[in-house]
């Protein structure tokens, strides 16, 4: 049986980082970190197009380092993934309003058995790389999410509340895997 994959999304600052940590320990299994924030900490704030496709190619390794590091420890728990390609598509129709064909056959190409839709009811963190600390734009882009989880065939759960609310919410989702 292939091995389960919960990918967390959602606008910045909605704690998709700890609860992706927190889902991880819980089961007792991988956390696969968000690429994006290491490239842009190395190659700066300043992004192109061309950077979000060598970001989507860190992405895709990561989660594929992390499905053979799972493999290793022999656990049948599912993988837990900080953003996916879907994430870097929605940012790149966001900032630049189109996305690098090459990212889209990426997508064309990944699965995921489970999205946790983090909503944008926690208060904006501020950190060198967050852009938006607009609620009305962080409302926008949640939309963006939910429209594109809400239009695809895989299942989904919208995360809300408190931190300890989130975990509880997406620890329910898990278990209806």
């Amino acid at each position: 049986m292939p091995r389960k994959k919960v990918v967390i999304i959602g606008p910045e600052s909605t704690g998709k980082s700890m609860l992706c940590t927190l889902l991880a320990g819980h089961y007792n299994s991988i956390s696969v970190e968000e690429y994006a924030r290491a490239y842009l900490l190395e190659h700066g704030t300043a992004y192109t197009i061309e950077d979000l496709y060598s970001i989507a190619l860190g992405q895709v390794e990561l989660e594929n380092n992390g499905i053979e590091k799972l493999k290793n420890l022999n656990s049948a728990a599912p993988i837990f993934i900080d953003t996916n390609l879907e994430v870097i598509r929605v940012w790149s129709e966001f900032v630049f309003g189109e996305c690098d064909n090459r990212i889209l056959t990426e997508i064309a190409n990944s699965s995921c058995d489970l999205y946790l839709l983090c909503k944008n009811d926690l208060p904006w963190v501020k950190d060198e790389l967050r852009e938006y600390p607009d609620n009305r734009i962080r409302e926008k882009l949640f939309h963006h999410y939910k429209q594109l989880v809400v239009s695809g065939n895989i299942p989904f759960k919208i995360i809300e509340g408190n931190y300890e609310q989130r975990l509880k919410s997406a620890i329910d989702a898990v278990e209806g895997l």
